[in-house]
């Protein structure tokens, strides 16, 4: 049992896919002056509307914490556009025969894929200054993703998200 518990634990830090960030941003700009924001009306996230509406649930509560109010004139909009796509299966296992003579060879190689493919997904984040630089801060996330989550799992994983990316803004010098 001793030894069952380890490796038990490191199963399930192995199937709990990470949540990927990158960061980008326009140099030079003053992040404290943005204190309002709020999202593009014509906002298309390629998500299904419950999600969005949890994303955006998520992401408002973040904002908020940060000290950010919603504004019917903000600072600064936020864009959010999506996109799933499934991963190429990188395991297989590779079966061979072969054989040798004096001067005869020949083999047979065959890769049988292992496990199933994942679906994952980039969700990306936009930050636009409409009445100055434009787009000035960007966050690309990626991560696994279930189609068949509950709507809690869904709202949990989508929060794991928003933490991870925001955790991000504004960027440390």
């Amino acid at each position: 049992m001793k030894t069952l518990s380890p490796i038990l634990v490191l199963l399930l830090f192995m199937s709990c896919a990470p949540i990927r960030v990158n960061y980008d941003y326009e140099r030079g700009t003053d992040f404290s002056t943005y204190k309002t924001y709020n999202y593009y009306q014509d906002l298309n996230t390629g998500l299904s509307e419950l999600d969005t509406n949890r994303l955006l649930d998520a992401l408002d509560a973040g904002l908020q914490a940060k000290g950010f109010s919603l504004s019917e004139t903000p600072d600064f909009f936020i864009n959010i556009v999506s996109d799933e796509y499934q991963e190429a299966q990188r395991n297989s296992v590779g079966v061979g025969m072969g054989g040798t003579g004096r001067n005869v060879g020949g083999g047979i190689s065959i890769g049988i894929p292992i496990g199933q493919s994942s679906i994952n997904r980039q969700i990306i984040f936009d930050f636009v200054d409409e009445n100055g630089k434009g787009l000035f801060w960007q966050a690309v996330s990626e991560s696994s993703y279930n189609p068949n989550a509950t709507p809690e799992q869904r709202e949990t994983k989508l929060k794991a998200i928003v933490d991870k990316v925001l955790s991000g803004y504004p960027p440390k010098k």
